[in-house]
């Protein structure tokens, strides 16, 4: 028999799982994360399995599957658009079949599936970076293309081109980078007196971003028609005449980015609860506020390195999947990623179809999102 001292001394918890274990039950596994979990109303498929009980909203995964099932077919049917005429079964045959064709293997391999694979990869990038900015400013229009981190990144990659005179992917990229970074460090100088506010973070970076876009049209005025001709052609964004070459890095450097950002997978939605909350629950809010803008501006590099920019995915993909899954944060990284991707990928084969490059189509869809987003926003608030 326990001592008097020592069955005081006992929590309920402990009573618990005492009772459990003299029962002959094995004790209830330790939830993976020591943050409240929250009930939002959903379905709920439990995994269970011998030392991990996992709940996936069954919308979630109803939602990832239309999405990928999206993907898959938008994407084979781009691949059969062009000037070398393929129908969908010749497409079909190049892809699973090496001894196929050899015209339509290069055509349909070399050419078009790495342009496929670019619009999942930009369009996963994109909408992972402004879930990120959106769950941080908590504020469906704390997008980098908004706060003007994506203006920062055209920046750097326009001084490279144009003033360095390098056109290859790799200065491309260190310009997009550190173009990115420098502006996401101005950025958050500013806006930071004391604590970070979200509305300064908003309007300081409309205000770096309105400069930024001034000087890069000074640059573009100031040199030569072919140079400008040039940097016009990138600045609209496009996926055209992007091989595996390019693929293969963008996709490493992708993959380690995630990984990097699955941490705030957690953090940022707690810190969406209030700095109070979050200091509580053993967060720091300004070293995850710094290392989830770092994330995203990196995110938001490489696309632009790769494609130029692609503007809206980030601000309309977030928005999207919260409303598709139902979810109470945009921060939501497998789903969001597929929205941003499908986005991207039915961008791109309507650019195809309409002979224009996939920025022009995401600026013109997007325009009309963020005008009634804004139209909305105004509503809620009269």
């Amino acid at each position: 028999m326990s001592a008097p001292h020592e069955t005081a001394g006992r929590t309920a918890a402990d009573h618990t799982t005492a009772d459990r274990a003299a029962a002959g039950r094995k004790p209830s596994a330790r939830p993976a994360t020591d943050f409240p979990t929250v009930d939002f109303g959903r379905r709920l498929l439990r995994l269970d399995t011998r030392r991990l009980g996992l709940l996936v909203p069954v919308r979630t995964l109803v939602v990832c599957a239309v999405l990928v099932v999206v993907i898959l077919v938008v994407g084979v049917a781009s691949m059969t658009i062009g000037a070398y005429d393929l129908g969908l079964g010749a497409v079909l045959r190049a892809v699973v079949d090496p001894a196929s064709d050899p015209d339509a293997r290069q055509v349909v391999v070399e050419w078009r599936l790495p342009r496929v694979l670019f619009a999942v990869l930009c369009g996963a990038a994109l909408a992972l970076s402004g879930g990120i900015f959106q769950s941080l400013t908590r504020n469906p229009l704390g997008s980098p293309d908004i706060i003007g981190f994506g203006v920062g990144a055209q920046f750097g990659v326009t001084l490279v081109m144009i003033v360095l005179g390098h056109n290859t992917y790799g200065y491309k990229a260190a310009g997009a980078i550190v173009g990115g970074l420098v502006t996401a460090l101005l950025v958050y100088a500013l806006a930071t007196k004391g604590t970070l506010s979200s509305f300064r973070l908003i309007i300081v970076g409309i205000g770096v971003s309105a400069g930024l876009g001034s000087l890069t049209s000074w640059i573009l005025v100031s040199v030569s028609v072919e140079q400008a001709m040039m940097a016009a052609t990138w600045g609209a964004g496009s996926l055209a005449s992007l091989g595996f070459d390019q693929l293969v890095p963008a996709a490493v450097v992708l993959g380690v980015t995630v990984l990097v950002a699955v941490p705030l997978h957690r953090t940022l939605p707690v810190l969406e609860m209030g700095d109070d909350a979050a200091t509580a629950l053993g967060i720091s809010p300004g070293r995850t506020r710094f290392a989830a803008m770092i994330v995203g501006v990196m995110l938001v590099a490489l696309v632009t390195a790769a494609a130029g920019p692609i503007s809206f995915i980030a601000l309309a993909a977030p928005q999207i999947c919260q409303r598709l899954t139902r979810s109470s944060t945009p921060m939501a990284t497998t789903s969001v990623m597929l929205t941003g991707a499908a986005l991207v990928v039915v961008s791109d084969a309507t650019a195809q179809l309409l002979s224009v490059q996939v920025g022009v189509v995401t600026v013109s869809v997007g325009g009309l999102y963020l005008a009634w987003l804004l139209a909305r926003q105004y509503r809620n608030r009269t």
